[in-house]
């Protein structure tokens, strides 16, 4: 099962129409949608505005790989499930987002090999095929990494003082 989540903050019509027209009309494949507020309804699957949290958990364990946008929620999720997820990031030009955060998010979390990207509604069909069989990699923590960090950044705010 395929699992196709864009959040609820913001529509995401872009990401579910390309979904649904790569995917074709003959429902080879079953999804389950979670889209929002979005205005396009899906032909291929059939989809869901909101999703209860014990329901999303449900999906998120059951699939067998996800489809969403580039937000650190969804991410996270995926890696702590080893899920192959695929994103697309939401662009501010398209009114999905209010900046282009979710492009560096994707491409870094790209770079380490933990997710696929649809950077274009062109290259989506390409990247739900490398999706069947993209294997990510796993996620190692860097804790002390992220506490020297802040570290360093709180030395800093208290020099300046």
């Amino acid at each position: 099962m395929i699992f196709l989540a864009v959040g609820t903050q913001f529509p995401f019509d872009r990401l579910v129409k390309s979904v649904d027209i790569a995917l074709g009309y003959d429902g080879s494949e079953k999804v389950v949608a979670q889209i929002g507020n979005s205005l396009y309804q899906p032909r291929s699957f059939k989809a869901v505005p909101f999703l209860e949290k014990h329901l999303f958990d449900k999906c998120v364990h059951e699939a067998s790989c996800i489809i969403s946008h580039a937000g650190m929620g969804i991410i996270t999720m995926a890696l702590d499930n080893n899920k192959p997820l695929l994103v697309m990031p939401r662009l501010k030009r398209y009114g999905e987002v209010v900046n282009d955060h979710q492009i560096a998010i994707a491409r870094k979390f790209e770079g380490l090999g933990h997710i696929l990207v649809a950077y274009s509604v062109e290259n989506l069909p390409e990247k739900l095929r490398q999706l069947k069989t993209f294997v990510p990699k796993p996620r190692q923590s860097q804790a002390k990494a992220v506490a020297e960090r802040i570290g360093q950044f709180l030395s800093q705010i208290g020099a300046e003082k």
